[in-house]
């Protein structure tokens, strides 16, 4: 079985790296044979991530490499899309790819569809305002990362929907006992587009390190430099030693604003978190609802205090910290676990494909 595997990114972008590229070699296993043709090649992507531009030569560019994988897309059993073909394009490509029985299998981690139906531009919001729900009923299956992506789809006419959570490899975070200090850790991985959400909580981190031996730890943004820079520390993301900074957390934070765009978020953080055996504080948003079981393996906060009064008990109770972290753990092994979710893909990719 050929498979065509049309993702957003390349493997530095985190989306395409967990929902699609991870599965690979298990696939090959399987007997499906995946090309792959990323949207945003690397250049594209370290522009957007270190210097938070987007070169519109360079997205052109990627768009024009993108034609010709579509025009040999008969070659395949099937093709495997993540999000959509073309953004801010009208859906003409996967209509046409429906009117030639081309079978599709669309993936969803992010609330994509309200970038176009809740955009500030009245033109933007007329024209592509119903274009992933166009794209949604036309595809084979549509493969959702939580809930409120799902809902969308059966409202918008999907054949088939099906929930598969962002799950991680656990056999990158192994089990190693800490080394105890006076001071703790409290982290925050993500990117240079998502560091606003982190910000929303500064004050209260650094009004926790006047008060107690903490210490908070930001991947995956460059040093702001003299000016934008708080009293962190910051790392930039490689995949090399992503772990090793995770791991490095002893409270991991998910901050999020209650909005449509947000609650479409799938929490790959939390997992990411509770995998290397550490308690988290989440905002009550969107999937982090059902990653987060309170008291368990964390707690969900809405509110400035309910965050320092969580973050607070974590600093002031060693044990209750230790306790959580084991269930955390215990809850990726059990729910968030790629082999748990292999089977899942591989049946949904296997049926949808033309015989």
């Amino acid at each position: 079985m050929r498979v065509l595997l049309l993702s957003r990114y390349c493997r530095l972008g985190a989306s395409s790296r967990m929902r699609c590229l991870q599965y690979l070699p298990m696939l090959a296993k399987y007997g499906v044979h995946v090309d792959v043709n990323a949207l945003y090649d690397e250049a594209y992507l370290i522009d957007l991530y270190q210097y938070n531009r987007r070169c519109l030569k360079r997205m052109f560019f990627n768009y024009f490499r993108r034609i010709f994988p579509l025009l040999t897309s008969g070659r395949y059993d099937l093709l495997w899309v993540e999000q959509e073909l073309l953004p801010w394009i009208p859906p003409f490509a996967e209509w046409l790819l429906d009117h030639q029985n081309i079978p599709f299998v669309v993936d969803y981690d992010d609330a994509i569809f309200h970038r176009y139906d809740r955009h500030r531009n009245w033109l933007i919001r007329w024209g592509l305002g119903s274009k992933i729900d166009m794209i949604m009923k036309r595809a084979s299956v549509v493969i959702a990362g939580n809930s409120y992506i799902a809902s969308r789809a059966y409202k918008a006419g999907a054949k088939i929907v099906e929930i598969i959570p962002t799950v991680i490899d656990l056999n990158r975070y192994p089990v190693t006992p800490k080394i105890e200090s006076a001071s703790l850790t409290i982290g925050w991985i993500g990117s240079p587009t998502t560091y606003t959400f982190f910000k929303s909580v500064a004050s209260i981190l650094i009004d926790l390190q006047k008060r107690f031996p903490v210490q908070v730890t930001v991947v995956g943004v460059p040093d702001p430099g003299p000016e934008g820079k708080l009293p962190f520390r910051y790392y930039p993301w490689s995949e090399e030693t992503e772990v090793g900074l995770l791991k490095s957390f002893d409270v991991g934070i998910m901050p999020l604003p209650d909005t449509p765009w947000t609650r479409g978020k799938c929490g790959y953080k939390l997992i990411q978190y509770m995998a290397c055996g550490i308690p988290v504080v989440a905002s009550k948003v969107g999937a982090n609802i059902d990653i987060v079981v309170p008291g368990k393996n964390g707690f969900l906060v809405s509110t400035p205090e309910e965050w320092t009064n969580a973050v607070e008990r974590l600093i002031l109770d060693r044990k209750l910290l230790e306790t959580m972290g084991k269930n955390g753990r215990h809850q990726a092994e059990n729910y968030y676990n790629i082999d748990k979710t292999f089977p899942i893909l591989a049946q949904c990719l296997v049926q949808s494909a033309r015989c």
